[in-house]
């Protein structure tokens, strides 16, 4: 079943305000949520991730039913690339080297950003990519 194209954006918007917090602060705690955040939404689902969820009960009332559906396979692949690169930070902000961190933590960032600005999802077209070279194997 098809997902409303939203959310995936809504969630990246928040995705992009927490890690910005995380560069700003430093904060491994707010590393760490968002790491949970994000092996939430790899293992469920983005609909079941606490962006979706919030999205889900108390955006989407409010801004009316969608128009544009995706399928739910890429963005739960993006949310698998986004929780190895918060892994990566947390390791980095936790025991060091803290440039792994800050690093992981910037790519992490700059693709949220990307999906939320401009809904170009760079995990989605890892996905994509991988699907097609997998096809071609076959």
């Amino acid at each position: 079943m098809d997902i409303d194209a939203r959310g995936p954006r809504f969630g990246a918007a928040v995705t992009t305000v927490v890690l910005a917090a995380v560069l700003i602060t430093g904060s491994v705690w707010l590393l760490a949520w968002q790491t949970l955040a994000f092996a939430l939404g790899a293992a469920g689902g983005v609909g079941r991730s606490p962006y979706g969820l919030l999205f889900r009960r108390a955006v989407r009332p409010r801004i009316g039913p969608p128009t544009e559906f995706e399928a739910p396979e890429p963005p739960r692949f993006a949310q698998a690339v986004g929780l190895v690169f918060a892994a990566l930070g947390l390791v980095g902000y936790g025991i060091g080297p803290e440039w792994l961190g800050l690093a992981a933590t910037g790519a992490a960032l700059a693709a949220a950003f990307l999906n939320a600005t401009f809904g170009y999802c760079l995990g989605c077209e890892m996905y994509l990519l991988v699907r097609r070279v997998a096809v071609r194997a076959e």
